[in-house]
């Protein structure tokens, strides 16, 4: 018996032994040289795996960026641009300065001005409630109010707020990184730049329907007039689908848009001193009037001529 224990020992032994040097041979013919600098660049990130870079976490974003070579098409929303210079310093390459932005929710439906026309009863959740039917209210693009970007936001920078039941983003927190703009099924949380000084204009809407079907689902909605688009005079303010959108890049932060809007749904944030609205209102009809003689009195000098 005590032969048989010592022969299967070694056997077993013996067989460990050749299978070992077996996945050895096999791990060093098929191992992979990794960069020493994707380590490097990691743990310089921020550590959030957040994916608003785009990419799985820090180590897959590392990982990317070294093996590109550049920071061509890649950012951490996060870490911002002071992270982003310390890896173009580890890669030895350029990068260019972004401006910071933020999370802004394009929903002025406040429970004043959206009332309710349906009792939800089931699990709080916006992906869940979107899935099931439009909403509680008569708007079928505005927020749902479950808090679903709440729950996503790693940072804090979301809260409901009670009163309104819509999300209120803390800029001092918000790292831009888009969980929320993901974790909203009815897409209307945006990420736009910050503006200077923290200034913006952006439309507090995206309700597509026409006109008065908007308007009568929510006081504040977006109605699709144009009259932002003919008062702009920097071509910032385009209408698409009945719903009016600013391009930060274009927007001079005039605010003659917000003073027009029938239905406040533009909103400006951060301004020093809050809007005169009848004072712009008199400025831009006053020149929209001055254009309106001028182009009469260019078509009366035309017809003279022709005549």
């Amino acid at each position: 018996m005590s032969t048989t224990i010592i022969w299967t020992i070694v056997i077993i032994a013996s067989l460990g032994l050749v299978l070992a040097v077996v996945l050895f041979l096999v791990a060093e013919r098929f191992k992979v040289e990794e960069d020493p600098r994707i380590d490097i660049v990691e743990k310089t990130m921020p550590g959030a795996n957040c994916g608003g870079c785009g990419f799985a976490g820090c180590r897959a974003f590392a990982d990317a960026v070294v093996k590109a070579g550049n920071l061509d098409s890649a950012f951490c929303p996060v870490g911002g641009n002071e992270t982003m210079k310390q890896v173009a310093s580890i890669l030895g390459v350029a990068v260019v300065e972004k401006a910071p932005s933020v999370a802004v929710v394009r929903c002025n439906g406040s429970c004043a001005v959206r009332p309710k026309i349906n009792d939800y009863q089931g699990a709080q959740s916006c992906k869940v409630k979107a899935a099931l039917y439009a909403g509680d209210t008569g708007c079928s693009f505005g927020c749902l109010g479950c808090g679903d970007c709440v729950a996503a936001c790693q940072f804090g920078a979301l809260k409901m707020n009670p009163e309104t039941g819509l999300p209120e983003v803390d800029e001092s927190l918000c790292t831009a990184c888009g969980a929320c703009v993901k974790a909203c099924p009815k897409a209307i949380i945006e990420i736009r730049p910050k503006g200077p000084r923290g200034m913006r204009e952006f439309v507090s809407c995206v309700n597509k329907d026409k006109g008065p079907s908007a308007r009568k689902a929510c006081a504040n909605a977006c109605i699709g007039c144009g009259i932002c688009v003919k008062t702009c005079t920097h071509g910032a303010i385009v209408l698409e689908n009945n719903v009016a959108w600013i391009d930060p890049a274009k927007c001079k932060l005039c605010r003659e848009c917000e003073a027009m809007c029938p239905t406040g749904a533009i909103h400006g944030i951060n301004f020093p001193k809050p809007l005169d609205k009848e004072a712009v209102k008199g400025r831009v009809q006053e020149r929209q009037k001055k254009a309106r003689e001028a182009e009469a009195a260019a078509k009366v000098a035309v017809e003279k001529k022709e005549d």
